[in-house]
């Protein structure tokens, strides 16, 4: 099994800036694809960033210049450096994965951390 652990949330100003971490673990043989998803009260859960094992990103327009996804392959964990936050950008933070765990495809989901950006 593979666990995904997300932190780094919290309570942050607008024009603020918080970097979350997803720290993967368990039988991993590859990651390909790492991302963060967000769900909002009242909204669907929506991708903000995702980065590939080759080092591919997109993004969400609505976070595009504003939040940079990364990816440390050695300690299995992904970050969201998120800047200039708005209140809009308050939500639940996912961290998901596409992982291979002995030679099977799968995805793994945290647990979720709050962001809450308010004055």
């Amino acid at each position: 099994q593979v666990q995904l652990v997300e932190s780094g949330g919290g309570l942050v100003q607008p024009g603020g800036s918080l970097r979350l971490s997803c720290a993967a673990s368990g039988s991993i043989s590859s990651i390909i694809t790492m991302g963060w998803y967000r769900q909002a009260p009242g909204k669907q859960r929506e991708l903000v960033a995702r980065i590939t094992r080759g080092g591919s990103k997109n993004y969400a327009d609505s976070v595009k210049g504003r939040f940079t996804i990364t990816r440390d392959d050695a300690r299995n964990t992904a970050y969201l450096q998120m800047n200039s936050l708005k209140p809009e950008d308050t939500a639940v933070y996912f961290c998901g994965a596409d992982v291979y765990s002995d030679a099977s495809l799968g995805k793994s989901w945290g647990q979720g951390t709050q962001v809450t950006v308010s004055s």
